[in-house]
């Protein structure tokens, strides 16, 4: 089946880009930066390349085009795409609040209406999957609270999408990753620990020791979820948000 993945250059994206592959998956493989998409798409068997900004209705509409036109009907759409800065509430600048509610919310609301019409139009239903944060079910977290507010809204958007969108055939569910071990991750464990006049080794010592399973999350573990949701086994689950945070955040 033919699966669109956001954000699949690096990290998250590109390690669920090759879960779906290894799963017999056709996958396109989207990223705003072309270059890295051609890097996740020549692993994995099939898979092809797209320019997709999440930003932009008239780019998720040619990308989803070009990917139906290469591997076929569409069958399932991850909203991946996703971005971070780090500052304290007072000191967020507008530039940094619009970044993240533009990426982080609108992206999976845009995508999700460029997926669910053609899969609408197909008429054979599908999943979508929106890929959230922990910080999308807490707000205490420290120095992000711009990102919790995008991620929150994810979370709301996927019980609106999955109640609407049911009818159809089509579920939609979220996934809500902890601490994952990626490039990301690299840049807001120096953020945070300038923020808290300390070193990088001692906020990812923080924050293993908050996540009860005893280690850092790697993509492949959000991978194998996403991979789960998109599944026949998870055929009559909607409108859900699966932690997959090696217990840091439990609801």
């Amino acid at each position: 089946m033919t699966v669109v993945v956001t954000g699949a250059g690096a990290g998250i994206g590109r390690a669920i880009a090759r879960e779906l592959g290894a799963r017999g998956h056709a996958v396109a493989a989207t990223d705003l930066d072309l270059r890295t998409a051609q890097e996740t798409a020549a692993a994995i068997d099939g898979a092809i390349a797209l320019t997709l900004d999440v930003t932009d209705a008239d780019s998720i509409e040619r990308a989803c085009a070009e990917a139906v036109e290469q591997l076929g009907p569409l069958k399932a759409w991850v909203s991946n795409a996703g971005v971070s800065t780090m500052n304290r509430f007072v000191d967020l600048t507008e530039r940094e609040i619009d970044l993240n509610l533009a990426v982080n919310a609108k992206g999976p609301l845009l995508c999700g209406q460029v997926a669910a019409r053609r899969l609408i139009a197909q008429g054979q239903g599908g999943a979508i999957v929106n890929v959230a944060s922990m910080a999308g079910k807490q707000g205490r977290v420290p120095y992000l609270a711009h990102y919790v507010a995008s991620k929150f809204a994810v979370v709301g958007l996927t019980q609106a999408m999955a109640y609407e969108l049911a009818e159809h055939g089509i579920r939609v569910n979220s996934v809500c990753p902890g601490f994952v071990a990626t490039a990301m991750q690299e840049r807001e464990l120096a953020w945070e620990a300038r923020l808290r006049d300390t070193s990088p080794e001692a906020v990812r010592a923080m924050w293993v020791q908050d996540t009860p399973l005893g280690r850092l999350e790697t993509p492949e573990d959000v991978a194998r979820a996403v991979a789960f949701l998109l599944g026949d086994d998870a055929a009559f689950i909607t409108g859900e948000a699966l932690a997959v945070n090696g217990g840091a955040f439990m609801d």
